[in-house]
């Protein structure tokens, strides 16, 4: 018979799991005389682990730059 008095646990979510906690926005250009673009965000620690996530995650094109900004420090100047 179960204890009805027991807490019932759940599994940790991945994320919980890896600690990643911080959102990267990631930006990239193709050309030079383009601007840079949000191709999309990666989730890590620390800027190193962002990098090769950032690096493997969008490489389906030869970007000659990328850029991550850490969500976090990002300004909104006109917005809700």
């Amino acid at each position: 018979m179960s204890n009805t008095n027991e807490a019932v646990v759940s599994p940790p979510r991945r994320r919980d799991t890896l600690n990643e906690r911080h959102v990267w926005q990631v930006y990239a250009r193709r050309k030079y005389d383009e601007p840079l673009h949000e191709i999309g965000n990666v989730m890590a620690d620390d800027v190193e682990l962002a990098k090769v996530y950032a690096r493997s995650i969008y490489d389906e094109f030869s970007w000659i730059e990328m850029v991550l900004i850490p969500r976090e420090t990002i300004v909104t100047v006109i917005g809700t």
